[in-house]
């Protein structure tokens, strides 16, 4: 089976030496840009915009930017971007050992973050924000420069993120009643290659499938089993869009031994087939 060849840019394609070893940087935008092709990162990236207009594509889904707002990007996240002219943001790109440093102050679920990776500011949100972000950049441009210090400005603005994530998502409380949730979401993520059905979840939340199924239908709309189909789609569909993987080869490497049965799968879930999807780009 052919190796995963999804395009993915690492912290030293944005650093102005790549012999130097960097955890965190600091990049300003101004005005328009654009990303063509879609790829992913290995690294994390908090991107707070000033003022904008355009669309950050993440993992297949349009959103529209705006002043005051905050984007959030993990690994492994597919993305892509059109900015308009009037862009004014700051990104903060930092591996994943740092990330893993403060990662305890975003007070949810990491899965919450990347299925809501937009988050709407107030003025005082976004002042908040912009503090911290400038007082990282400045920090990083002294010499020596203090990592207890950046450290404690990375936790800092994941506290703020958390807050401003709280007021600002309609189902958290949802995942703050039934935490179950939050569980069997983490390992749908783990597991959706090898594992696809509702039964073997249920049995690792010590939950029956039915009482699963009951809780996603209550609480999310959706049979338990559509979020299993949810994520494998969505990984299809990474791996057609920025690939050039066959179709058989996608199909095992998603756990279907037949690759006709992942043809029809996609097809029933997307409406398309994964020729068309892939034509269509």
């Amino acid at each position: 089976m052919a190796a995963d060849i999804i395009p993915v840019f690492g912290l030293k394609e944005f650093q102005f030496r790549p012999e130097e070893e960097h955890t965190l940087l600091y990049f300003k935008i101004a005005g328009e840009r654009h990303i063509e092709k879609p790829h992913k990162h290995d690294f994390f990236l908090f991107l707070l915009f000033e003022k904008g207009s355009g669309t950050h594509t993440v993992d297949f889904v349009d959103h529209e930017i705006a002043n005051h707002q905050l984007h959030l990007l993990f690994p492994d996240q597919v993305h892509y971007w059109q900015l308009g002219a009037d862009t004014l943001a700051h990104q903060l790109m930092m591996s994943r050992s740092l990330f893993e440093t403060f990662a305890n102050s975003l007070r949810f679920s990491l899965v919450l973050y990347q299925n809501h990776p937009v988050i709407n500011l107030t003025n005082a949100e976004f002042q908040n924000l912009f503090y911290e972000f400038q007082a990282i950049k400045n920090e990083l441009n002294l010499h020596p420069m203090s990592w207890d210090i950046l450290n404690a400005r990375c936790r800092i603005i994941a506290q703020l993120t958390s807050r401003a994530a709280e007021e600002k998502l309609n189902n958290l409380t949802v995942y703050e009643t039934k935490p179950i949730l939050f569980k069997y979401l983490s390992l749908i993520d783990d597991h959706f290659k090898e594992q696809k059905s509702v039964s073997f979840y249920a049995d690792q939340l010590n939950i029956t499938p039915n009482y699963l199924n009951i809780l996603c239908k209550r609480h999310f709309n959706v049979a338990a089993m559509h979020l299993i189909h949810h994520r494998v789609v969505l990984e299809a569909k990474r791996l057609i869009q920025i690939s050039d993987q066959s179709f058989k080869e996608i199909s095992y490497q998603l756990g279907f031994n037949d690759p006709a049965y992942f043809s029809n799968f996609f097809k029933n879930q997307t409406g398309i087939s994964p020729n068309q999807f892939r034509t269509q780009l």
